[in-house]
């Protein structure tokens, strides 16, 4: 059961991080694993963002939905690509 769960997850991470670059401009060169790990990193920063607007407690874990976690990913990226902008100017 818990590995069905972490399947669907990695699976639900490809989703999101696959939508979120494909709505993000530009291109992001990135691999298989890291696409998903972008869309597992969205969906926590999805679900933490609700949690803040909904006055939720901040560490409750809930699944964010596909919006959230497109948001969170779309987040991510853009806090990545201005570290790594700043890191080579």
């Amino acid at each position: 059961m818990i590995l069905v769960m972490i399947f669907t997850w990695l699976i639900f991470g490809f989703l999101v991080g696959g939508l979120a670059r494909a709505i993000y401009p530009g291109p992001q060169p990135m691999s298989i694993v890291a696409t998903t790990g972008l869309g597992v990193l969205g969906s926590f920063m999805g679900g933490l963002l609700g949690n803040l607007l909904f006055h939720m407690p901040i560490l409750a874990f809930h699944p964010a939905g596909l919006v959230g976690s497109v948001l969170g990913a779309l987040i991510v990226m853009a806090i990545a690509g201005f570290s790594v902008r700043r890191a080579h100017a």
